[in-house]
C-alpha cells in the first residue's frame, strides 16, 4: 500500500511553520525552566554536602589528643573555610 500524497499550499506551509515555531519556543522555556530546578537542586545538594563536610571537620578540630595535632589544624581550617563558602553560596543564589 502506498502513502497518500497531499499538496500544501504556501498559506499552509507558514502556518505550520508558525504553529510549531511557537510550540519549540514553549518547549524550550518548559526545558529552561526544568534546567533551573535542577541546578537549583543540585546547588543545594552542594551546600548540604558543605555543611556536612564542616560538621566532621568541627568535631575532628576539637577532637583532643586522639588525633594528630596537624590534622586537628587542618580540620578546623577547612571547617571555617566550608562554612564561609557555604554562606557564600546561600548570599548568591538569594539573589537570584
Amino acid at each position: 500500500m502506498s502513502a497518500s500524497l497531499r499538496v500544501v499550499t504556501a498559506g499552509q506551509r507558514a502556518k505550520v511553520a508558525v504553529e510549531s515555531t511557537a510550540g519549540l519556543s514553549e518547549r524550550i522555556q518548559h526545558l529552561q525552566a526544568e534546567a533551573k530546578r535542577l541546578a537549583s537542586a543540585h546547588i543545594d545538594a552542594l551546600r548540604a554536602s558543605m555543611l556536612e563536610t564542616q560538621r566532621i571537620a568541627d568535631e575532628i578540630a576539637n577532637g583532643g589528643e586522639a588525633y594528630p595535632a596537624g590534622v586537628r589544624d587542618l580540620a578546623r581550617r577547612l571547617g571555617e573555610d566550608n562554612a564561609a563558602r557555604a554562606m557564600t553560596i546561600q548570599g548568591i543564589v538569594s539573589r537570584l
